[in-house]
């Protein structure tokens, strides 16, 4: 399957001011599916809604938006997300271990050159130690980093905060002004195992703010 590269030439756009998106609009953007898709829906869960990801039966889909963000203003990237439980004994290094309860792209879009594109996939590990780092199995163009991992403690949202701008510059050796799209994806096509996640908002945040944290 060559998902990833699929996704990456899907995004591009004009620019817009620094946005965040909740739940709700995170429903609303669209979807690409790679088998049958991934079911996405609205959760309300004490006194907050949620986005939910069931995956069951080997079902993989995103949902992308197109969009251009100014690293320069706001490089940080801010996420809630957690998982009912990782994947067991998954090898995520290899094509057959290419699945994630929840996973994050951030895309640079190649234009009319394509295989330039770039990515950074922010992910839930099963099988890899926070700060781990590996090419995707499909494509070196996305840069895997663990920055969830394991079983989760407890029902409670986990908040990722990430330096954009920086990422790209380490994983792929290149200083961005600007990305052009944000993916989310739960996926279990590959495991045939099932998973759930949960997606709370995502937002973008000036450099002020800190660059890492759980």
């Amino acid at each position: 399957m060559i998902r990833p590269i699929l996704l990456l030439t899907l995004l591009s756009s004009a620019a817009h001011a620094a946005p965040s998106y909740s739940p709700v609009d995170i429903s609303q953007w669209p979807e690409r599916s790679f088998t049958e898709p991934t079911r996405y829906r609205l959760e309300n869960q004490a006194d907050q809604t949620l986005l939910r990801a069931d995956c069951s039966n080997g079902q993989a889909s995103a949902r992308y938006l197109k969009q251009r963000i100014d690293l320069n203003a706001t490089p940080i990237l801010r996420w809630s997300w957690r998982i009912s439980h990782p994947f067991q004994q998954l090898d995520e290094t290899s094509k057959a271990g290419d699945d994630y309860p929840v996973r994050l792209y951030v895309v640079k879009d190649g234009g009319l050159l394509p295989w330039r594109t770039l990515a950074v996939n922010y992910v839930w590990s099963s099988s890899q130690p926070i700060g781990s780092q590996w090419p995707n199995a499909y494509t070196a163009n996305a840069q895997m980093l663990a920055v969830s991992s394991g079983a989760p403690d407890g029902a409670a949202l986990v908040t990722v905060q990430r330096n954009v701008r920086e990422d790209f510059q380490r994983l792929h050796g290149q200083t961005l002004d600007q990305i052009d799209g944000l993916v989310i994806m739960t996926d279990c096509d590959n495991s045939g195992q099932t998973v759930t996640g949960w997606y709370g908002s995502i937002e973008w945040l000036p450099a002020t703010s800190s660059s890492t944290g759980r």
